[in-house]
């Protein structure tokens, strides 16, 4: 994985549409697990719930959709303060931290097209922000290979099952968390100590 440390901020950044001072991002890049428990860190960070997006109804649920024949991927919804931390700062999370955007249908052990890299845009700010970032990085070269991260409108969100919410910190030391979300919880921890909630 490329460093933190060589992402640059979003050159656009403009703030997104919120209701009653919050806003929603809907975010896939693999296992839900690791990427809420690299959100749930960050200050300005409300809430961070694991589902399911990009399917219908009667097919979100985390049998049918771990089939791998569902529209579904696995997604977190991040609601938070767009005065406390950005649209594009949560964005620049996803790619530096949260996961593999050059992967497509995997993250690390997990292989299908349920565990794809998506940006589930609410408004069209929101898929403004998400497609000059993408370019932004392209043209900056961060990566060796091309980003792969779909951007599409989002039609629903559906919350997982209760055991999947919090489950990194319920399961500290569960083998498939040691060894994938925690080492990203503790970069999060390292490259945006600045952004960590204080506890």
């Amino acid at each position: 994985m490329v460093s933190p440390e060589k992402f640059p901020d979003p050159e656009l950044d403009s703030p997104v549409p919120a209701a009653n001072g919050e806003a929603t991002a809907v975010l896939a890049g693999g296992c839900f697990w690791c990427v809420e428990a690299v959100y749930k860190q960050l200050d300005g960070v409300s809430s961070v719930v694991s589902g399911y997006a990009g399917g219908t109804a009667n097919t979100a649920d985390y049998q049918t959709v771990s089939s791998g024949r569902t529209a579904h991927a696995e997604t977190v919804e991040v609601r938070f303060d767009p005065s406390r931390v950005t649209y594009g700062q949560l964005l620049k999370v996803f790619f530096s931290i949260a996961h593999d955007p050059t992967t497509k249908d995997r993250q690390g052990p997990d292989v299908g097209k349920q565990y794809r890299s998506v940006i589930f845009y609410a408004n069209d700010e929101q898929k403004r922000v998400a497609e000059a970032y993408i370019k932004q990085l392209d043209a900056a070269k961060v990566f060796d290979r091309p980003i792969v991260t779909e951007v599409v409108p989002l039609d629903r969100f559906y919350p997982g099952e209760d055991y999947h919410q919090d489950y990194a910190e319920r399961n500290p030391l569960q083998p498939y968390i040691l060894f994938n979300a925690r080492p990203k919880v503790e970069k999060v921890r390292k490259y945006f100590a600045d952004r960590i909630k204080v506890r």
